[in-house]
């Protein structure tokens, strides 16, 4: 199935991130594999949360919950990894009093950046991936073929056919 998918250009961050069940897998991995991916995991959240509020008051609440928390925090303790263009748009707005669902967008596309190297990389390599290629496979209903499996031994032959011992060839299991 990963083979599948890569040959479709479906292996990227932007299409398994954008898919619920893939955001769904990547965020189980940042939360328990990668460290460094939870800060941010936790912020993007937050921000989404955020994007979700209807009224005015709620934002404009919301909002400076999420600069003091996430921003400022991370700023006084110089572990700031974002850009101070993305800070300077936040603040601006903040200091108008302003607060448009899109507040924090900056802010998304610098996460998303982040995650999508090394962090992403880790994803294709675990356990939460396969099990992506595997709902992936559910999803799109895609029939086994021979050609999915490694041949070893004839186990049996019996009046319908022959029973065959193989390998599956995107999991290596028997």
């Amino acid at each position: 199935m990963q083979k599948y998918l890569e040959d479709r250009g479906e292996v990227t961050f932007d299409k398994i991130f954008a898919q619920k069940i893939g955001y769904l897998l990547f965020r189980d991995f940042a939360f328990s594999q990668a460290e460094e991916a939870k800060p941010l995991m936790e912020f993007y959240e937050e921000i989404k949360k955020y994007e979700k509020l209807d009224s005015e008051e709620e934002r404009a609440a919301r909002s400076r919950h999420i600069f003091d928390h996430y921003i400022m925090k991370e700023l006084l303790a110089c572990s700031h990894p974002f850009s101070k263009s993305a800070t300077e748009h936040v603040q601006s707005h903040l200091s108008k009093k302003q607060v448009p669902p899109d507040l924090f967008q900056p802010y998304i596309e610098e996460i998303c950046q982040n995650l999508r190297g090394g962090i992403f990389q880790k994803f294709i390599e675990s356990d939460k991936f396969t099990r992506f290629c595997q709902w992936k496979n559910v999803e799109l209903n895609i029939h086994l073929t021979m050609n999915d499996f490694s041949v070893h031994r004839i186990i049996g032959r019996g009046g319908f056919g022959e029973v065959y011992g193989c390998r599956k060839a995107d999991t290596g299991k028997m």
